[in-house]
């Protein structure tokens, strides 16, 4: 059992060790680094780290949960301005990236731990699509997708957009994988613009 407030918010020593966790992995990697070796590297101790987070796994899928839910916030961020929509799926794509670099062999790691049933990882199970799918049906909205058919776009853009990122760790063809991404953008804009026709089909 990890510590959290009594109201299930993360305590804020509890949300220092994560974020001190997050911003090692992003500048570090991920690796094989044991809990100790991550509690050296943030300032505290293995002790702590087990308080906090139960195990090395625990502390892993709470990061994994934090970078996710920062990365939603900066797509509701890039998408809220007065950009062209290429322009800001462009600039959103390549924070994503940039992301993706640091710390996608984590996610995609958790994800198959998820998918698995492990503990550490039951909370993802949920999260790592449910989380995210709200934030996207509500920019399908936005561009201009029908109510009826914003969800299931949203859920295609996601599904999509893991698979180019997944695409780009294996192969790491940067560039044709983000053409790849821009004709995503494009297609979902031309489906805009036709009302989703087709998409009932």
């Amino acid at each position: 059992m990890t510590q959290r407030a009594a109201d299930g918010a993360r305590t804020p020593a509890h949300q220092r060790l994560l974020d001190a966790a997050v911003d090692h992995f992003g500048r570090h990697g991920i690796g094989d680094t044991s809990l100790r070796g991550i509690a050296e590297a943030v300032g505290t101790s293995h002790r702590m780290l087990i308080y906090h987070f139960g195990s090395r796994e625990g502390l892993l899928a709470e990061v994994t949960r934090e970078v996710e839910a920062r990365q939603r916030a900066v797509m509701t961020a890039t998408y809220d301005t007065d950009l062209p929509p290429l322009e800001a799926g462009a600039r959103y794509w390549e924070d994503t990236v940039e992301a993706t670099l640091r710390y996608g062999p984590l996610f995609f790691e958790l994800a198959a731990h998820a998918m698995q049933g492990r503990e550490h990882a039951s909370a993802l199970r949920e999260e790592l699509i449910g989380a995210w799918l709200p934030s996207v049906t509500d920019l399908c909205r936005a561009i201009g997708l029908p109510e009826a058919q914003a969800g299931t776009h949203a859920r295609l853009a996601l599904g999509a957009a893991r698979g180019l990122l997944l695409d780009l760790l294996v192969s790491g063809e940067r560039e044709e994988v983000a053409r790849a991404a821009d004709l995503l953008n494009r297609l979902l804009l031309l489906s805009a613009e036709t009302g989703g026709a087709g998409a009932d089909r």
